[in-house]
């Protein structure tokens, strides 16, 4: 097999703990078990927080194959504060069209993101070396210790923390930490090692993933296939990534052998009966897989917290692995930070479990539908597939039945105990839970995107007419005397989002003056999209979500919101 990849090997470097009798003695604040897209997502949040960070893997290297494949809108937002953004984008392969057929006819398509004006496009395909390059790069540029070939072989959990046990290729030394974050992957080790359990459901089926390498004429779009004639009774799926590689999922049947089937003489064939006999093509990666759709029970287990596919599993089809692993530690990371920084109570923590346990049980329940119309399981399941595809092409209310994926899309929180209830009727859905929507602004004149200037702490996003008024000055006050939660907690940035162009001056003075973000809503967008009539005021969370709104600025009622959501 060919390889468009050059894989890295990072080498190991003997740790200071190793040899020392007193190591337990200094614990880290956070150490974090896997170097994956989570757990270094996890790093970097750590670290624009503050907050040393270290990570523990057993390979050498970044991941092999593709993998996670198929990075949403939501993640990229994402991944552009924690600084990997651009990179995925430029070097990923952006496709907003999905088309399904069944055979050889398209039964219908449908576009990602049909409301324009998004810095971030709805999906980017890029394998997950790529990723996980780029994270080790920025976790470098951050400081974040990364200890490759270290194996967690054994945790001690108590009251104030864990003590680790790790194996390196010089011998075993331990580790103590104040707070543990697992995302070690699927198969977990330190799942097992703690005796926690996932529930939900294995589907008898299998699938074979091939990594193609070639130059083929197909768009940049998803393409899944019902029945095709080159794999009859099954499906397979089509992607384009980075580099002339191309991901094809072949359906296989749970009679299938997983060791027979990834051998080149079985693979070959089926890509060349779906490719034809004059497209030349290499193999750069084979894997066979199993649906899951499982979960922890609980994702929080007192200073061990578990992120990502050590928390939850779902099936490829639909792109919520990855995406819901990394929008996991988006909604961990900054709480983590204000329970060890003293800014809110560890209760603020089970809020991690409830929001994100709502989104592992979204993310399954879309994903077990999605299984279940793939791979019918009896013949009235399949009678009713065949059916919705068959009248898909010529009938609209037919393809919202067909389901070869529900893609991802992050989860509204909208009953989230830190939410405050909006107490005023508002059009829209930027309601208290929700992540807030992308829109064009300029910032001193220069033309950029509001979730840049977002995220990373608390704000107050107050939306005026005019930047220059009293009422703007007045309402700007009102932000400053917003009480905080606890006297050393950080007080809140106000964003002034105006509907008129704001002069250089007077955005400079508004800056100095209040501590505030001065945005012009350049399209009125974000007016519209928020239902933000002058003075409506959104309490906005670090990882982007809204928190409360309100129609005119109160500083009281502001405070009890910001209190509320971090945990008090």
């Amino acid at each position: 097999m060919n390889s468009a990849f050059d894989y890295p090997r990072f080498e190991f470097r003997r740790p200071p703990e190793m040899g020392a009798s007193d190591a337990g003695r200094y614990p880290h604040p956070l150490i974090i078990v896997g170097a994956g897209p989570v757990g270094m997502a996890a790093a970097l949040d750590a670290r624009a927080h503050g907050l040393p960070a270290v990570i523990l893997d057993d390979d050498h290297t970044v991941s092999v194959g593709s993998r996670g494949l198929c990075y949403a809108k939501r993640t990229l937002d994402i991944l552009d504060r924690l600084g990997v953004g651009e990179a995925v984008v430029s070097r990923g392969v952006t496709w907003n069209v999905g088309r399904t057929f069944l055979g050889e006819r398209e039964v219908f398509n449908f576009e990602l993101l049909p409301e324009p004006d998004h810095h971030r496009p709805g999906m980017v395909n890029l394998q997950q070396y790529h990723l996980e390059f780029f994270q080790v790069q920025a976790c470098q540029a951050a400081g974040v210790d990364i200890r490759w070939q270290h194996k967690v072989v054994a945790v001690r959990p108590d009251e104030t923390g864990a003590t680790l046990d790790v194996e390196t290729p010089e011998g075993t030394y331990s580790l103590r930490a104040d707070w543990l974050v697992v995302c070690d992957g699927a198969r977990s080790p330190i799942r097992r090692m703690l005796g926690l359990d996932m529930e939900g459901q294995v589907f008898k089926d299998r699938f074979l993933i091939a990594d193609v390498v070639m130059k083929a004429p197909f768009p940049a779009e998803r393409w899944f296939w019902f029945d095709p004639p080159f794999h009859p009774k099954q499906s397979v799926l089509l992607h384009r990534e980075a580099d002339d590689v191309w991901r094809i999922d072949f359906q296989l049947g749970w009679d299938a052998d997983p060791e027979e089937e990834k051998k080149p003489e079985k693979v070959l064939p089926r890509i060349q009966a779906m490719l034809g006999p004059k497209l030349s093509f290499d193999l750069e990666w084979v894997s066979v897989y199993t649906f899951q759709c499982r979960r922890m029970a609980r994702f929080d287990h007192g200073r061990v917290l578990f992120a990502g596919d050590a928390a939850h599993q779902v099936s490829p089809f639909g792109a919520r692995g990855a995406n819901s692993g990394i929008q996991d530690a988006d909604n961990l990371m900054w709480k983590l930070a204000y329970v060890i920084k003293g800014w809110a109570p560890p209760t603020l923590l089970i809020s991690y479990g409830t929001e994100r346990g709502e989104a592992a049980d979204e993310n399954i329940l879309n994903s077990t539908r999605s299984t279940d119309f793939i791979t019918p399981k009896d013949r009235t399941s399949r009678a009713f597939r065949d059916a919705a595809l068959q009248l898909a092409r010529d009938h609209a209310f037919a393809r919202k039945l067909v389901n070869s994926g529900r893609l991802s899309v992050p989860t509204h929180h909208a009953n989230s105990p830190l939410n405050t209830p909006a107490g005023q009727a508002f059009g829209g859905w930027m309601r208290p839970g929700a992540p807030l929507d992308d829109a064009p602004v300029t910032h001193v004149g220069q033309p950029s995107w509001l979730l840049q200037h977002l995220g990373g702490r608390f704000q107050a996003l107050l939306f005026v007419d005019d930047a220059g008024s009293t009422q703007t000055q007045d309402a700007l006050c009102a932000l400053q005397a917003v009480p905080l939660p606890v006297p050393a907690a950080p007080a809140l940035q106000a964003v002034l989002l105006s509907a008129a162009p704001v002069a250089e001056p007077l955005a400079a003075r508004l800056e100095a003056t209040f501590g505030a973000l001065v945005l012009h809503d350049l399209k009125g967008l974000a007016r519209r999209r928020c239902d933000g009539a002058a003075g409506t005021t959104l309490l906005l969370r670090p990882d982007q979500l809204i928190a409360a709104r309100w129609p005119q600025p109160e500083p009281s009622a502001i405070g009890q919101a910001y209190a509320r959501a971090t945990g008090h």
